[in-house]
């Protein structure tokens, strides 16, 4: 006899989706929608939940300045994380040491540093 389909549970019990937190950085002023927007459908498309989004606008300083990042960091620390996720490498640092020295940070908490890579496309542009 097959159960209900109202008697099969939508979602197991104990299994929570896999979190991430959604972490950009630009200069000031600069305009971090349209990244934020290709970060949330791509955590989106993988069924990832968004714990939290955190902009800043620190410009150039290293990772280990930069409070926003430290509080991204720090949501996979806590385990409300399991990611942090962002739009380009160069968010985290154009210089290779440095975003070695923070993905393995987040790897020594536990979680994982990924790159969307999200190529903005102009719209004028014909496929």
């Amino acid at each position: 006899m097959w159960p209900d389909e109202a008697d099969v549970p939508t979602e197991p019990d104990g299994i929570a989706r896999f979190r991430c937190v959604i972490y950009l950085c630009g200069a000031p002023g600069t305009d971090l929608r349209t990244p934020r927007e290709g970060c949330t459908e791509y955590a989106e498309a993988f069924g990832w939940e968004i714990s939290d989004v955190v902009e800043e606008h620190a410009g150039s300083l290293p990772p280990e300045l930069r409070d926003g990042l430290r509080r991204a960091v720090e949501r996979v620390q806590r385990g409300e994380a399991g990611a942090v996720l962002t739009a380009w490498r160069s968010m985290i640092s154009p210089v290779p040491q440095e975003y070695d020295a923070t993905a393995r940070e987040i790897e020594k908490a536990g979680g994982f540093l990924h790159v969307q890579g999200y190529v903005h496309q102009r719209e004028d542009r014909k496929p």
